[in-house]
């Protein structure tokens, strides 16, 4: 059997860019031009300018800008647009290195040993530019984890965090329990 995920960016419980809108803003990124972008996805004009619309509708931003006439005339992504495709490009990749990794579907609870499972308390974090250390407390003693600066971030740790602390056999991962608010 084989396991497929599909990644989206959403705001405010609304999907905005999916793999094909991602695909529309790299290809105008690529090109610097949305009638080339168009082509080389063999796309519509029309369909593509109502993709961007929406998307910029739904942020409230734009993801493109037009400039007319002269020799720098063309359909360019706004830095907006860039950061887009940056935050996009992040969780597909760490959707697809998840998928593709068995371990990893551990860390989702599934086939996951209550033994290798404890419940904590982050009660320091030590942040580097590439790794952080984390001091949780496992009544009766304190654990400590060492993890991407990423990693940190994505899961939006601060101390005083209810965490899991999943033991595999060469390390100390951290997961966060779901559906708890931070102080409970």
């Amino acid at each position: 059997m084989e396991r497929k995920a599909k990644v989206w960016l959403s705001h405010e419980g609304k999907p905005v860019l999916g793999a094909g809108k991602a695909e529309l803003l790299l290809a105008i990124d690529e090109e610097g031009s949305l009638q080339k972008a168009c082509k080389k996805l063999d796309i519509s004009y029309k369909h593509a300018w109502n993709i961007i619309k929406s998307i910029n509708e739904r942020l409230g931003e734009d993801v493109v800008r037009t400039v007319r006439g002269g020799k720098k005339q063309g359909t360019f992504l706004t830095e907006y647009g860039r950061k887009l495709i940056v935050e996009y490009e992040k969780n597909r990749n760490y959707v697809d290195e998840l998928m593709a990794d068995e371990v990893s579907w551990e860390n989702l609870g599934i086939k996951l040993s209550a033994r290798n499972r404890l419940l904590g308390k982050i009660v320091e974090i030590e942040k580097g530019d590439v790794a952080c250390k984390l001091k949780i407390e496992v009544e009766p003693s304190i654990l400590t984890s060492l993890i991407t600066a990423e990693a940190v971030e994505s899961l939006d740790l601060t101390e005083g965090d209810e965490v899991f602390a999943i033991i595999k056999s060469t390390e100390v991962l951290v997961g966060k329990p779901s559906g708890g608010s931070k102080n409970e």
